[in-house]
């Protein structure tokens, strides 16, 4: 009984981080609030930089993609399994308009970093 258990709790643990099919995944994503805008950072690695879209609508920054695997093209048996490969979105709500702002992006060691340039005071 109590492997069972045990086994139940240690599948559990490890199947908790995959969507399921056709679900997306969400990375991590840190926003700061910079003296001529906003600067955010999210954990993207393993997504080429040609997978990431970008939109701005309002007060709200979208990003989405694909993270594939690129190592295992051949049918073969896992043996452990954490990591996401699939389709992700990532929605960040500000407390005001976006919309307008000058973007640079930089995507280095796995992180997505945006700097969002706007004129636009922001109530916070």
């Amino acid at each position: 009984m109590a492997k069972s258990i045990e086994r139940y709790f240690r599948l559990l643990h490890t199947t908790h981080r995959q969507p399921a099919a056709g679900q997306k995944w969400s990375p991590a994503a840190d926003v700061y609030r910079v003296k001529d805008g906003w600067l955010v950072k999210v954990d993207l690695a393993g997504v080429q930089p040609e997978e990431i879209e970008i939109e701005i609508a309002g007060p709200v920054l979208r990003l989405s993609g694909t993270r594939r695997d690129a190592f295992c093209q051949e049918t073969i048996a896992y043996h452990q399994l954490e990591i996401t490969y699939s389709r992700f979105e990532k929605t960040l709500r500000f407390p005001c308009a976006i919309e307008g702002a000058e973007i640079e992006r930089d995507y280095r060691d796995g992180l997505l970093i945006l700097r969002l340039r706007s004129s636009v005071e922001c109530d916070e």
